[in-house]
């Protein structure tokens, strides 16, 4: 998450005619070739020509909005009034051209039309008229499909484990407050720490930090005092550590066993004090203390009473807001200043979330994200007698940001997230900048990040990333004008020779819209491929668009990567997330599985070269895929996943506790929902499962119980059934050291090939 980019959920409807999502008769008779010859055919309407070409050339098989927002970059101002008639041909060019990226210089349909010669396009046409039948449609969109997808099926160099693996060089830039210093975070001793660099001279970077046991997860600064944050084997006891500029004294500012931090506010024109919140008295739950930057002091602000999930502070640094929850219903309070007493502001009814953000300047109003009374998360303003103003909203999907100046006390602008991330912006003069560091990079606003910037918003840490671009740091003075690079990740990492991400959408069985993603070889025909569908993990999280070095990884050795936003996911709405409420093992399973039907029905998949593989929930839905449905797949990774969900209820961190009833509303409860959560489960069911299984696992997970593994491994060992198990003692919820990943990802290639490369 980006420094000052609030977390929250949005989406921007492009208008143009209605675009249907098609059958999956319509999908596949739009990717064959017609070998019939027909001397005369219906001819073909602009309407039906771009819903043929959306299916064909795009894999937006299920989703209308995602549709028209396509059309919408095809068709433009008054071109195809009426999508009633027929289409001509040089008007199918015209579309045609633009959808494959071929333009140039072209303005007239004439001149679309030479293109599309060049091109190919009209190669093997059978009618001469000015208007397209139908056979000649499909002609056409067979070879537009030849140039978009232009390969000579050779693939490209095999690229080593450790290349995507290992520590990708300095990132996590960021300003000091002054914008005098910079820190980003490096590879030492095979950990990521943290390195200071003064802005303006040639003066090397200094490693400030000597962590040689752990990666650092993350650093921030309080005015002149730079501070960061560790845990220890994956425990997520995250502590706060301060540091000196030279590194020769670093100190554990919270060094309580067994206790997490977060923080709260860095409290803006407070001297050396931030507020944080430590699970210190109660490790089921967060209080809120101001915590002394130089000394190490802390003290007590605010008693959590046992049910709080989130405070906030005003601009003066009071706890004026909390979010009171039992997991399913809950309370935002209120109160006039820390004296006084809380009070209830706003309801929330289950499902309902809202999140506050900040108070505005003068106090007398708080932004906040909100589904109250809606079913996507929208930005809201509220004043201190709890009306509502809705600043920003859309019916696609919820808001994923906003990003708010507390200087100039403004929203600057708010993320969304459809097939990519988009922008809206509430600032002119923010949007010219951004515009413009856009230009200067030349890339899409959704490869466009705005990472950090100074107290006065003049200097600017920028970063570019796409999904075949692992990321480039730059740091940009609008006084100046001046662009300067400062890093680019992984540059052993060629875009050209990896692979793009698809968005994608497809019907479930009982109609619901499935977003996600397909990446695919790169030049490798995309045609009874070996494919990987990974479900991601939460449930209650979604895959997004960019870059992955797994899901790369994978498709660098010649797999199809298949990642599924099925029911539960976050992102698109209340009723979507509560569609996959008491859900695991079934309709969510089904999506999974629906999903990989699609790759199948497209011809994109080999049926019998399907595999699974997941991490947390994700590893629970291996499960669940090999145990529910055993003949569909040939290969499995459970990587930190769930087997059995009584003991996964029974283990959970005690500061989620706070959490349990959401997780008895949204997943089962373990003696209400018994006959439920027994038949999810897969560990009572490993009889059923014959597909080979590797699976890892942290001994120090706190999430997902060492237990969840060793239960699924014996219970398949004990039927004769030999499982590859990998365990790491030093790792937690996922592995972070750099050696324990490189290991785990070649062993999870070398099974899945000897299994899905026969």
């Amino acid at each position: 998450m980006k420094k000052r980019f609030l977390s929250a959920s949005l989406a921007v409807i492009l208008t143009t005619s209605a675009v249907y999502p098609v059958t999956m008769q319509e999908v596949r008779a739009a990717n064959e070739t017609s070998q019939q010859v027909v001397a005369q055919e219906e001819s073909v309407t602009a309407q039906e020509f771009l819903n043929l070409a959306v299916t064909a050339l795009t894999f937006q098989h299920g989703s209308e909005s995602m549709r028209q927002q396509i059309t919408a970059t095809w068709v433009k101002g008054e071109e195809l009034k009426d999508l009633t008639l027929a289409i001509k041909r040089d008007e199918a060019a015209r579309i045609l051209v633009r959808a494959l990226n071929k333009g140039e210089k072209e303005s007239t349909l004439d001149e679309y039309k030479e293109k599309a010669v060049k091109l190919g396009l009209f190669t093997g046409l059978l009618i001469s008229d000015n208007t397209l039948s139908k056979q000649d449609a499909v002609k056409m969109l067979n070879n537009a499909k030849q140039v978009k997808n232009g390969t000579n099926n050779e693939g490209v160099k095999e690229i080593s484990v450790e290349d995507f693996m290992k520590s990708p060089g300095n990132f996590g830039y960021q300003l000091s407050p002054d914008g005098n210093y910079i820190t980003f975070s490096s590879a030492w001793e095979n950990r990521s720490n943290i390195f200071v660099k003064k802005m303006g001279d040639d003066s090397q970077p200094v490693r400030v930090s000597s962590s040689k046991d752990r990666d650092i997860a993350g650093s921030f600064w309080k005015d002149d005092t730079l501070l960061y944050v560790k845990d220890k084997g994956g425990d997520e006891n995250f502590h706060i550590y301060s540091t000196t500029f030279n590194g020769t004294e670093e100190k554990d500012l919270t060094p309580y066993p067994n206790v997490t931090v977060g923080l709260l506010s860095s409290l803006q024109g407070v001297k050396d004090e931030i507020l944080i919140m430590m699970n210190k008295e109660d490790a089921t739950v967060f209080d809120v203390y101001k915590l002394n930057v130089k000394t190490g002091e802390t003290t007590h602000v605010a008693k959590n009473p046992g049910n709080i999930s989130n405070w906030l502070a005003d601009r003066n640094g009071e706890v004026r807001v909390a979010v009171a929850s039992d997991g399913v219903v809950g309370t935002v309070l209120y109160r006039d200043s820390e004296k006084d007493e809380f009070k209830p502001f706003i309801e929330l009814a289950a499902g309902d979330e809202v999140t506050p953000l900040a108070f505005s300047k003068d106090n007398k109003h708080i932004y906040a994200t909100s589904n109250k009374g809606r079913d996507k998360v929208e930005v809201v303003k509220y004043d201190l007698e709890g009306k509502e103003e809705v600043v920003m909203s859309n019916k696609d999907v919820d808001v994923t940001g906003v990003l708010y100046s507390a200087e100039q006390d403004k929203l600057l602008y708010g993320a969304y997230i459809t097939d990519k991330p988009h922008y809206q912006f509430f600032d002119e003069n923010f949007e010219k900048l951004f515009r413009k560091i856009q230009d200067k990079l030349g890339v899409h606003e959704s490869e466009l990040g705005i990472n950090d910037y100074n107290k006065e918003m003049t200097k600017f840490i920028v970063s570019v990333s796409s999904d075949t671009v692992y990321g480039k740091y730059y740091y940009y003075d609008s006084l100046t004008d001046k662009l300067t690079e400062l890093a680019t990740l992984s540059p052993w990492l060629k875009s050209e020779e990896l692979s793009e991400m698809h968005p994608i959408s497809y019907k479930s069985r009982d109609g619901l819209t499935i977003n996600g993603y397909l990446t695919l070889p790169k030049n490798k025909e995309a045609k009874n491929l070996p494919l990987i569908v990974n479900p991601h993990g939460g449930p209650w999280a979604r895959d997004m668009w960019g870059f992955n070095p797994e899901v790369q990884l994978l498709a660098n050795r010649g797999y199809a990567v298949l990642q599924v936003n099925f029911r539960s996911s976050t992102g698109y709405g209340k009723e979507f997330l509560q569609a996959g409420n008491k859900q695991w093992g079934l309709k969510i399973q089904d999506d999974i599985t629906d999903g990989v039907q699609w790759a199948i029905d497209q011809g994109i998949a080999d049926p019998k070269r399907i595999g699974i593989y997941g991490a947390s929930f994700g590893g629970y839905a291996t499960l669940a895929g090999i145990t529910f449905t055993p003949d569909l797949y040939a290969a499995a990774v459970d990587y930190v996943g769930v087997s059995n969900i009584f003991t996964l209820l029974n283990t959970i961190p005690p500061y989620w506790e706070t959490m349990r009833e959401m997780f008895y509303e949204r997943v089962g409860h373990p003696e209400k929902d018994k006959e439920l959560l027994t038949a999810a489960s897969p560990v009572f069911h490993a009889d059923k499962i014959k597909t080979p299984l590797f699976v890892a696992q942290g001994a120090n997970d706190p999430r997902v119980n060492k237990a969840e593994s060793d239960q699924i491994v014996e219970a398949l060992r004990a039927r004769g059934v030999d499982v590859e198990y990998m365990l790491k003692e030093n790792e937690g919820h996922g592995f972070q050291n750099e050696e324990n990943k490189i290991e785990f990802y070649n062993a999870m290639l070398k099974f899945l090939d000897s299994h899905l490369k026969k």
